[in-house]
């Protein structure tokens, strides 16, 4: 059996895809990867040792008619393409995570009647997977509240959002070996995402003598990498308070930090929120307030619902409250216990695998009904 996965423009959409690539393939699975060739996609899916194929896509700007006609070709000539792709390698199914490359790679898979399932990371869904969701033989949603944009609610399945392995897998020694920490002492891990976040990272320094005087705590603070610099100086950290005060502009062993993490502030991304999830940790989420649609709020207000975390609106951040909660986080160990074993009840652990078991069973179906 081949399965093609297809998303791009952001690790976000990539991620996922990934994840459930590990899963297929270790049920004996071919698995194919289609992006655009200048993504970020044609960079991290080679690096994963997945099949990459390259297709021209790009997104438009309603005000400006020329971005229009042109994103409308790439896609035409890229469905082309893709059918000419199908064709030769006859994939089983089609598999979409978002981003506008994922159009024309569904586009030729329906001309060819090969069956697309879509995966909606975010509470709200992106214009890629609402238009091809219309069409698409499953939807699998990673929040329930994105299903509003689906007409056909019997193509539903509530899957969460896949983690990779290297994620779940990964050590807390090694993370905790990273950074000298001793039996007995906690960590707290701040970080905004890849590109970073000021407020985070300017309400947390204002917390630095606290947290210092907390000689069991060591901080793992990654700023982004445009933050870096003036974090630093900030901060103005001495030799000794570098010891249990770590700052980084970006993380590459991010899992590791994760799991040797006891408490966690960030932002409410869809992987950072699915990878918090699935590896149980007490969290204050910041939602970034310019995300579309405010997806970030809405993505968390799920899971502070179900009592996995506290939530913080950006533009608070300066005030007390923002510091009550981070001390509740680092003090307070029922509360963190309670987040824990709510974060498990989520499974979010097992989603790759309920994902694969839909593609599969949308893809033998298809199989059984050409015999």
């Amino acid at each position: 059996m081949r399965i093609v996965l297809s998303g791009g423009g952001t690790a976000g959409h990539i991620n996922p895809a990934l994840a459930l690539a590990e899963v297929l393939r270790d049920r004996g699975v071919d698995v194919e990867y289609a992006g655009t060739p200048q993504g970020v996609e044609a960079r991290l899916v080679p690096q994963a040792g997945v099949p990459f194929r390259g297709f021209e896509a790009s997104g438009f700007n309603r005000t400006r008619p020329t971005t229009i006609v042109k994103g409308v070709l790439k896609i035409m000539r890229s469905t082309k393409q893709a059918k000419r792709w199908f064709e030769e390698i006859k994939p089983d199914a089609v598999v979409g995570f978002g981003g506008y490359v994922s159009i024309p790679v569904a586009r030729a898979a329906l001309a060819l009647g090969i069956p697309v399932i879509i995966h909606e990371q975010n509470s709200v869904m992106g214009m890629a997977n609402k238009y091809l969701a219309k069409r698409a033989q499953a939807v699998c949603l990673t929040y329930e509240h994105s299903a509003s944009a689906v007409a056909d609610k019997s193509k539903i399945h509530l899957t969460g959002n896949p983690v990779r392995s290297s994620v779940l897998r990964a050590s807390r020694e090694s993370g905790r070996a990273m950074f000298d920490m001793q039996d007995g002492e906690s960590m707290l891990l701040v970080f905004g995402g890849s590109l970073g976040a000021r407020h985070i990272n300017e309400a947390i320094a204002g917390m630095k003598d606290e947290l210092l005087d907390r000689s069991d705590l060591h901080v793992v603070h990654i700023t982004g990498p445009k933050e870096f610099d003036r974090v630093s100086a900030e901060l103005a950290l001495t030799p000794e308070q570098q010891k249990r005060w770590h700052v980084l502009g970006y993380q590459d062993r991010m899992g590791e930090n994760l799991a040797a993490a006891d408490a966690i502030v960030s932002r409410a991304g869809a992987t950072s929120l699915a990878e918090i999830s699935a590896l149980a940790i007490p969290a204050l989420l910041v939602p970034y307030p310019h995300a579309t649609e405010d997806h970030q709020t809405t993505n968390a207000q799920a899971y502070v619902g179900a009592g996995c975390a506290f939530m913080m609106p950006d533009a608070d951040l300066a005030g007390e409250e923002f510091k009550e909660k981070v001390r509740t986080l680092i003090d307070d160990a029922e509360v963190r216990a309670s987040m824990t074993e709510a974060a498990r009840a989520q499974k979010t652990a097992d989603a790759a695998a309920v994902l694969a078991d839909v593609v599969l069973e949308s893809a033998h179906k298809h199989a059984h009904a050409l015999q």
